[in-house]
């Protein structure tokens, strides 16, 4: 048996695997400092820690368990992040032009640090992998040192571990930093939130608005439109002036003393006073009611359905129901009649009971149906990724060719799979829990194969003065969140929550998030601001370390 286990072969590599993700998944659940925990980190030490101890695992083995655990892992964030993932969107753009400046202080720490050190730069890169918990940024920067010199340096992967524990409490110490130094009060951070959200909420409004117009005699809905040209609006009924409603179809008309039932944005509310009177509208809208006339939420489940716009099954004229919003990732939409539908949208229609019934076996309403998991754009995807990140990019004056990588060519694929795939009839969606397990298997696997192959080397680099590398990894965890969060928080003036979700994002750091909530339990303000700038911020982590790489290196 002692044989078995130390004389490398396939099996025993996978033995190997196994039994680190088991011990170290395990450590993650208990070992725990006030609800602190390295969490699934845990595996790489206990990989380390074994290797330590002269167990080997097959190279090949290894370095397959790494790059396609590592291609799981990223290619299951960009599927989820891509049907929301917009880092241009107005709103969102300051958010991810604060996380490119504390990615690129980061970079400069690694520079400075270089210079003043003598470090070579690779192993500064695995050290500022380390110190913004970015795995994808560790890969990316060991493949780009082995393209460049054919060869392997393990002090990169050293350089990750040393500094990752450190970089966790250097994120929550910037957080409490920035609070304590500007004198931060949370329930006053909550009310602005909530005041700041009353006004310029982005849902879609509900609004009554009786009709008053020189130009409304006997219109259509479409006459009635070129009188009040919004086209992100959608009328979902008319209320006659002896009070009885009906639900708008193609042969509806429309007449001076009408009241019509309009969901829109905000944005487009002084347009519409051009139809007539607006009154009792709400921020938050507000669920229809009416004698014979019902409001019900609908799954989109049949895969035919996906990819198509609405206007395409013509609900008014065959069915005579309205589609009036579509919620999708926790966000409702305005249903306008352009918008494509993925698998997995909630929509809200409004119409004769029997007839909603109708719609929803059109579009299935089968919830069990969106537990079956589609493989096929998954290992699609992949091998797109794997084959646009090995498409060379020359850098200009460099004599050197840029690479995405499997872990950049995968996120860019992925991302844009998940956004644009059900405009080509792809189904891509998942539910969070099948998305979730791809990618803790595949962060796990890669965490374990790498602690394995690394820990040999581990404890001699340490003692030969790589210690060193932890105090250098929290410098460059910490200068960037404190100068680019003081900057967030009182030369922009923006929120606290939202500047603690930006620290957060911009780090990777899933394991910080749990404290940033833990700050309120109103809001999650912290959350939405950490998913609005990862998907963007790992990009640049990715492309970052290997560009440090291939200059300083070459």
């Amino acid at each position: 048996m002692y044989s078995f286990l130390t004389t490398t072969s396939i099996t025993q590599s996978l033995l190997w695997l196994t039994i680190v993700m088991t011990i170290g998944l395990w450590l993650g659940e208990k070992a725990k400092i006030r609800q602190f925990s390295l969490g699934v980190t845990w595996v790489l030490f206990v990989g380390i820690a074994v290797a330590s101890l002269g167990i080997k695992i097959d190279h090949h083995v290894a370095q397959f368990a790494k790059d396609f655990g590592l291609i799981l892992f990223v290619y299951s964030i960009g599927l989820q992040v891509g049907p929301s993932f917009s880092p241009f969107k107005r709103g969102v753009l300051q958010l991810n032009m604060l996380a490119a400046a504390i990615v690129l202080l980061g970079c400069v720490c690694a520079i400075v640090l270089h210079y003043t050190t003598g470090i070579d730069m690779s192993t500064m890169a695995g050290v500022m992998s380390g110190a913004t918990t970015s795995t994808p940024s560790l890969a990316s920067a060991q493949q780009a040192y082995q393209d460049l010199t054919g060869s392997v340096n393990p002090d990169i992967a050293t350089g990750y571990a040393v500094a990752y524990p450190l970089s966790i409490v250097g994120v929550i110490l910037a957080m409490e930093l920035i609070r304590r130094c500007f004198r931060v009060r949370l329930p006053e951070e909550e009310k602005r939130l909530r005041d700041e959200a009353a006004q310029s909420n982005e849902e879609p409004l509900c609004v009554d608005i009786t009709l008053n117009n020189p130009q409304l005699e006997i219109v259509t809905l479409d006459e009635l439109q070129r009188v009040c040209p919004v086209k992100e609006m959608v009328v979902s009924r008319v209320i006659r002036p002896d009070g009885s409603d009906e639900l708008i179809n193609e042969q509806t008309t429309f007449r001076n003393g009408d009241t019509i039932r309009v969901l829109t944005d905000k944005q487009h509310l002084d347009a519409l006073r051009l139809l007539g009177k607006m009154k009792d509208y709400d921020l938050r809208v507000q669920r229809e009611k009416s004698d014979h006339l019902i409001s019900r939420r609908i799954a989109v489940t049949r895969p035919e359905c996906n990819g198509k716009r609405i206007r395409s099954f013509n609900l008014r004229q065959q069915y005579h129901a309205t589609i009036t919003r579509v919620s999708r990732a926790g966000i409702d939409l305005l249903a306008t009649p352009d918008m494509v539908l993925q698998l997995g949208d909630r929509l809200m229609v409004v119409g004769d009971k029997n007839d909603v019934s109708r719609v929803a076996e059109t579009f299935g309403n089968e919830l069990k149906r969106l537990d079956t998991p589609h493989l096929l754009p998954v290992f699609f995807g992949m091998v797109l990724g794997i084959c646009v990140g090995l498409l060379p990019i020359p850098l200009p004056g460099m004599g050197h060719t840029f690479k995405l990588g499997l872990v950049g060519g995968s996120l860019i694929v992925a991302i844009l799979i998940g956004h644009y795939g059900p405009y080509y009839n792809m189904v891509t969606f998942s539910t969070t829990s099948a998305n979730m397990m791809l990618r803790q298997i595949g962060l796990t696997l890669f965490l374990a194969a790498l602690g394995l192959s690394v820990g040999e080397n581990f404890v001699p680099t340490l003692m030969a003065g790589g210690y060193m590398w932890i105090g250098y990894g929290f410098l460059i965890t910490i200068v960037p969140l404190l100068i680019v969060g003081a900057i967030a928080y009182k030369g922009l003036k923006m929120n606290y929550f939202n500047v603690i979700g930006l620290l957060i994002g911009s780090m990777t750091s899933a394991m910080a998030l749990p404290y940033a909530q833990s700050l309120s339990s109103e809001n999650n303000q912290a959350s939405v601001c950490y998913a609005t700038v990862y998907p963007f911020t790992t990009f640049l982590r990715v492309m970052g370390a290997q560009l440090l790489v291939l200059i300083f290196c070459s």
